[in-house]
This record gives C-alpha cells, sequence and structure tokens, in this order.
C-alpha cells in the first residue's frame, strides 16, 4: 500500500515528467487533434504480406471535440463490410502521450498510443492463435486535407513488420459530398 508520501511523490515525479517535454511535442499532437476535425471519405485497402491489395473498401470517419485541444469523438463506418466503430483520439499530457481508442461491434477495444510528437501508435501485445501479436499505425503524407495511414503488423516482438492495411483519408464538408467523393 502506497503511504501518503509515497503516492505524492508518484505524482510529483509524472507531473514532472510532463513539464519536462518540450514544447513543440505537445503543440504538434494539439495540431494533429485539430486537423482530425471534421468529415472524411476514406479508402481502405487490406495488403498482402507481400504488399499487393487483397481488397478496397469505401467508408467515412466523422471527428468532432469533446474537450477542444485535448479529446476528439470520432466514428468509423465502412459499409461494406458492415462495420462501426467508435472512437476516442486524446492528448494524455502527464504520460507524454497521444494515444487512440476504438471500439467496433464485436466489443473490442484497440488501444493505440505514441509519443506526443510523433505520427506512430503502437497497441500492446495481444493474444492470437499462432501467440502474441501487436499494431502499429503510421501517419504520413499528411496535408491539410488528406493524410494517409498504415496498419501494419508483428508477430515476433517487433523484429519483423508485416502490412495490414493503407488508408487514404481525404477531407469532405458533408456525408452526401462524401458520398460524392467515393462515388469518383
Amino acid at each position: 500500500m502506497l503511504r501518503p508520501l509515497g503516492l505524492a511523490l508518484l505524482l510529483c515525479a509524472g507531473a514532472l515528467h510532463a513539464e519536462d517535454r518540450p514544447e513543440s511535442d505537445l503543440v504538434h499532437s494539439t495540431a494533429q487533434l485539430r486537423s482530425s476535425i471534421g468529415n472524411w471519405s476514406v479508402t481502405t485497402e487490406f495488403l498482402n504480406e507481400d504488399g499487393s491489395i487483397a481488397k478496397s473498401v469505401q467508408g467515412s470517419y466523422q471527428f468532432s471535440w469533446v474537450v477542444p485541444d485535448r479529446v476528439v469523438s470520432g466514428r468509423s463506418d465502412i459499409p461494406e463490410l458492415k462495420q462501426s466503430a467508435g472512437i476516442l483520439f486524446y492528448i494524455d499530457q502527464a504520460r507524454s502521450q497521444i494515444e487512440m481508442v476504438s471500439v467496433g461491434g464485436d466489443g473490442r477495444l484497440w488501444i493505440m498510443s505514441g509519443a506526443l510528437s510523433g505520427e506512430q501508435r503502437t497497441t500492446p501485445e495481444f493474444k492470437t492463435a499462432n501467440g502474441l501479436s501487436q499494431l502499429r499505425f503510421t501517419r504520413f503524407n499528411v496535408g491539410e486535407d488528406r493524410f494517409e495511414s498504415k496498419m501494419e503488423y508483428t508477430e515476433d516482438a517487433g523484429k519483423t513488420w508485416k502490412p495490414g492495411n493503407h488508408q487514404v483519408f481525404i477531407r469532405s464538408t458533408s456525408a452526401a459530398e462524401a458520398h460524392d467523393q467515393i462515388a469518383d
């Protein structure tokens, strides 16, 4: 059991750690949250191990503020796969991390964490039929109204990463416009 002094030292250590982070790391992650706000048309390509496309589907993501500059809520829909998911995207300043959590109809909660200044997030290891696995998400080619994301997975504790999917996000202003962009 932690005594009051021990608890106070742990809390102070966490606060100092957060304050020691360069301000630019927080600015970068806050900008990530701000840029995600709105509606997005998304093409998701599920990839084979060799990187070739196994299947391509269209969907949408919507993000809005819960707590300005700290917490964003969202929704992902892929009609062809009959999949929807709720999303929280947030800054954990005390741990110097930016995190995203997602839960879909299957009830499985995914937590993806990364450094405040980064464009990469990973899940904790999880059990599969083949042992343990882990997912890694990387955002890249970031522009004002477009960015890409790739998901990779490892089954050997990060020694090698295999392709999982590639997504292209294009900003749309309405659900009707998102549908039109997907149709085009």
